[in-house]
């Protein structure tokens, strides 16, 4: 059984994707890839892809009496508005971040959830290390779409900001053989995921400090996202076995 709790005792297969042009359908790949796995005509499998600008609504979201408003602002702002299904809150991404869609079989996924909250959190503060940023697990007061384990950088003495920010928001689905923990990595260009978080969140009355909403590129000037995709990869291999489809 593999640190994250997981069934597998094979590879971890790497799927570099595209965007389909289509937020919604890209959301809804991660689901069918936790069915495939579950239904073992998929193999454990890590997806990796940079979406277009996307405002992923939680299911709790809905039910609150701004959210038809959030989602104009959504709109208003570039960002095309979606549900999904894992847990959490609102969370924006665009081509400046990455989306990780891990996905494992497991016979008792729901016992291995907190263990991997912790597990992968800590993995993911390690890949961010590589590119020189001091990251740490652990919510920050008025972070976005708030959790235990998120993942959250501090500034140095050379650091632009003098925040600590939100790096990487996670959120997990598990079904009956399956478990799919969804990240999102905040790498580039800041500004408008914390413009679109900041409208959303005031019309949804949920508290959020945007000066908490920033990318590693805040904090290590030139980190891009081809540099974090190496520097993730590098620390699963720490891991796990790699391969590549």
């Amino acid at each position: 059984m593999s640190l994250w709790n997981s069934d597998a005792d094979h590879a971890l297969n790497i799927r570099i994707a595209e965007p389909s042009g289509d937020p919604e359908a890209d959301l809804l790949a991660g689901i069918t890839l936790l069915e495939s796995v579950r239904d073992a005509h998929a193999p454990a499998t890590l997806r990796i892809y940079r979406p277009d600008p996307t405002l992923a609504f939680g299911q709790r979201d809905v039910r609150l009496d701004g959210y038809d408003q959030a989602v104009q602002r959504a709109r208003h702002h570039g960002f095309v508005p979606v549900v999904r299904k894992a847990g959490g809150r609102a969370a924006a991404y665009h081509r400046g971040t990455v989306i990780v869609d891990h996905v494992e079989p497991a016979s008792e996924a729901m016992l291995g959830h907190q263990l991997r909250f912790k597990a992968l959190g800590t993995l993911y503060a390690d890949a961010l290390r590589r590119g020189g940023i001091d990251a740490r697990v652990g919510e920050i007061p008025g972070e976005y779409c708030a959790g235990e384990y998120s993942v959250h950088g501090v500034p140095g003495l050379a650091s632009p900001t003098q925040h600590r920010i939100k790096l990487v928001g996670t959120a997990q689905r598990v079904v009956s053989g399956a478990w799919l923990f969804s990240s999102v990595f905040v790498i580039e260009d800041s500004t408008p995921i914390r413009q679109v978080l900041d409208d959303v969140y005031q019309h949804l009355g949920i508290e959020m400090d945007p000066a908490t909403a920033g990318a590693a590129e805040d904090l290590v000037p030139d980190y891009k996202s081809e540099s974090f995709i190496t520097d993730l990869l590098a620390e699963y291999a720490m891991h796990t076995e790699l391969s590549y489809s």
